[in-house]
């Protein structure tokens, strides 16, 4: 039996640049995966790859065995859901028009206002700011609205794209309580985060991605005690553990 989600040997290029260079990973049920490297390492391609967002050249994404669509709202059918780099959510929507964007493809109408009232339970912000244009948020408010939008669509597979970007400390955390969170309620994650420490805490396994290729994989644990990935990533050669 396969895994879950499985990326096999995959190439993308565009503009002249071998962004993803025979890159092989894998996501298993109930897992939180991370995916850490540099500005530019390829993360958000690998992505964008998976959600048939940018087109590969070679390779195979394959989830429970079944190659994916290369149509990105066929990628969504499937249940594989994106959390986009910078929120990109609808400014001109209000807070429940955003969320109700995101369960389109949904016909249960009493499923849909269940996952409504969670959400609005997980972040009681946006319940505040129901009417408000999303564009009159915060950015955690609309980082918070990001991932709302995208659980309305009840996601197998949940893609984040740097979620703490840009976002305070305080909100980070936060951030990082909720994506255990939906981890716990059972959804898998494959979580691309420039916050290495904070990401290699919260994952059971994690890649290490640098100009395209994968170089260090494990635990994450083991990854967070790497003195190459502390010196590279978490600018400390100091062992460290998970609390």
């Amino acid at each position: 039996m396969g895994s879950l989600l499985e990326i096999r040997d995959l190439h993308v290029s565009y503009g002249g640049v071998h962004a993803l260079q025979g890159v092989s990973l894998s996501l298993e049920e109930g897992e939180i995966v991370t995916i850490i490297g540099a500005n530019g390492a390829g993360k958000s391609t690998l992505l964008n790859a998976i959600s048939a967002l940018v087109k590969f050249s070679a390779g195979e994404i394959r989830y429970r065995g079944t190659a994916l669509p290369n149509r990105p709202h066929l990628v969504v059918a499937r249940g594989l859901v994106q959390v986009p780099e910078g929120r990109q959510v609808f400014a001109n929507l209000t807070v429940r028009g955003n969320l109700e964007v995101g369960g389109f493809l949904r016909k249960d109408k009493a499923g849909l206002k269940d996952d409504l009232d969670y959400i609005y339970a997980t972040f009681p912000r946006l319940k505040e700011r129901e009417g408000q244009f999303a564009g009159s948020l915060s950015g955690g408010e609309q980082q918070m609205l990001a991932i709302g939008r995208a659980l309305m669509s009840r996601p197998k597979v949940l893609l984040m794209d740097e979620p703490s970007l840009g976002l305070a400390p305080i909100l980070v955390q936060e951030i990082f309580k909720v994506i255990s969170k939906i981890n716990r309620s059972g959804t898998p994650i494959l979580l691309v985060e420039q916050n290495a420490h904070r990401a290699l805490a919260v994952a059971g396994r994690a890649y290490v991605l640098e100009v395209g290729q994968i170089v260090r994989e494990g635990k994450g644990l083991e990854l967070l005690n790497d003195p190459v990935v502390q010196e590279a990533y978490l600018g400390t050669r100091k062992g460290v553990t998970q609390k």
